[in-house]
């Protein structure tokens, strides 16, 4: 990589790293895909409600369609799209 900043015989601070660790920041909050069930623990800290009861009230809800259970939880009772969409998909995944 150039840097201007660089004068010649100093290296630059970015020269020893890989490829992999010049790519994007990983974010080691994000739960690893295909599990719901990692992102509980956040939703019953920010929400302070047990995942049971969000479960409960999804199961109560006269709609079925995944994308309309994200959109009513994140209407009607103010969560993230993230997690909405892992507490229906863990529901509606019991359900089968």
């Amino acid at each position: 990589m150039f840097d201007a900043s660089v004068r010649p015989g100093e290296t630059d601070e970015h020269e020893s790293l890989t490829s992999a660790d010049r790519m994007e920041p990983k974010n080691m909050t994000t739960p690893p895909k295909g599990n719901p069930a990692s992102y509980f623990p956040s939703i019953e800290t920010k929400y302070g409600r047990p995942v049971q009861d969000w479960i409960d009230l999804i199961n109560a809800s006269p709609l079925t369609k995944h994308m309309e259970l994200v959109g009513w939880l994140k209407t009607e009772h103010g969560l993230g799209h993230g997690h909405a969409n892992a507490l229906v998909a863990h529901t509606l995944a019991g359900r089968k």
